[in-house]
């Protein structure tokens, strides 16, 4: 399943060599359209040329259109790509700051590169510009950075916005670019008709242009009918990738390993109870949370558990271990990392740490201490929790 991870499949010198030819071929297909002319960039601001916008526009549109069929038809996981977290109101701020240089000088700082590339001596002034301000905002940044770091939300989509599905989601997107491709080419011919006597309509005069929007409507229409995999269809297509970690007992850890890892201040432990809210009450770890299965088909709670910064921890325990075998798969296919099943649950607990004491005291057995594990051999577990950051492909065009 994409996507794939180039440097482990290449090695970095493949990898490298792959991305420069991306790269390259981004530039060159940059400068094949025109963008590294600032006068053909500028000019759309005047609506006499709206070639910018419309190239943007089916850009967008096809990518969107290829990554949610892909992802529904279980050929991409979407959780892997990279979203860039949103600051609303300083994004917002930036967007029109960035607008007004565009207008102003004709490119915008990947245009820049691109015109610097062939030459341009604009487009070095530009880039040089773009650099210079990059320096001057970070010396600055402290200044405003309370504005700059609010109104956050990490991997915040159109779809969580709108409150609707992604199909419903891609198919307005489908919409709304095709009508504004459609008045950016009207307009465009308003302008380029205006004083020479040829009649304007708003009559679609150009065939393929109406056989494309038909083909990019019908792909968004079974975008939404199809839908996006549940993490019980992902876990049938992606079980080969995973079942190796479960049928080693990888991510089965002892509770002494728990224990450790509970008391280590670096680590942000997230411990999820699948056991019935009645032995949750009668008993459980402290900090822990009970929930049930149902719980971690919701995306909008399994989220912030995907978002874990790279320190933090999942722990799961239940009565039996074919529950929290199957709570690990609703949650590793949903993009969660570091994810861990507590071994037998807490049938071992009382039985581990029931008669132990710290300085003639007993326990907490809800949350034993670090001491505890003094009165243990050291080879009374393996440990096997290794913390990893989530590997995101995402790209990036400014």
């Amino acid at each position: 399943m994409l996507p794939i991870d180039i440097i482990t499949e290449l090695g970095k010198s493949g990898g490298y060599a792959v991305f420069v030819l991306i790269g390259a071929g981004f530039g060159i297909a940059l400068e094949l359209a025109g963008f590294g002319d600032s006068r053909r960039l500028a000019v759309q601001f005047y609506f006499k040329n709206m070639t910018v916008l419309k190239t943007m526009f089916t850009g967008i549109l096809v990518a969107c259109l290829l990554i949610f069929l892909s992802a529904g038809l279980g050929w991409l996981d979407f959780s892997q790509l990279a979203v860039n977290q949103t600051f609303l109101w300083p994004g917002i701020v930036g967007g029109l700051i960035m607008g007004v240089g565009f207008i102003v000088g004709g490119y915008c700082p990947g245009t820049s590169l691109v015109a610097t590339a062939s030459f341009k001596i604009d487009g070095l002034f530009f880039l040089v510009g773009t650099i210079v301000g990059a320096g001057l905002f970070g010396e600055s940044l402290p200044s405003f950075e309370t504005f700059w770091n609010s109104s956050f939300t990490d991997r915040y989509l159109v779809s969580d916005w709108l409150g609707l599905s992604i199909g419903a989601t891609v198919f307005i997107v489908t919409i709304f670019a095709l009508v504004m491709f459609y008045i950016a080419e009207k307009v465009e011919e308003f302008f380029k008709y205006k004083d020479t006597g040829k009649a304007w309509s708003w009559k679609i005069t150009k065939r393929p242009y109406l056989y494309g929007a038909v083909v990019l409507v019908a792909v968004a229409i079974l975008i939404w009918s199809v839908g996006q995999p549940d993490p019980i269809r992902k876990w049938k297509i992606m079980e080969s990738k995973y079942s190796g970690q479960l049928a080693t007992r990888a991510v089965f850890i002892h509770p002494l390993e728990y224990v450790k890892t509970n008391n280590e201040s670096t680590i942000k432990l997230i411990t999820l109870d699948l056991r019935s809210n009645k032995d949750y009450e009668t008993f459980h770890l402290k900090g822990s949370e009970n929930v049930n299965l149902d719980d971690l088909l919701n995306a909008k709670f399994v989220a912030p558990l995907a978002q874990l910064p790279p320190q933090g921890v999942v722990i799961l325990l239940a009565d039996n271990d074919s529950i929290s075998i199957k709570a690990w798969q609703y949650l590793k296919v949903q993009g969660v990392v570091n994810l861990y099943i507590l071994e037998n649950g807490l049938h071992d607990w009382n039985k581990l740490f029931a008669d132990k004491k710290i300085h003639e005291k007993d326990i907490n057995l809800a949350s034993p201490p670090a001491e505890v594990l003094q009165l243990f051999p050291k080879d009374a577990y393996i440990p096997k929790i290794k913390i990893g950051s989530k590997k995101r492909a995402g790209g990036l065009c400014s």
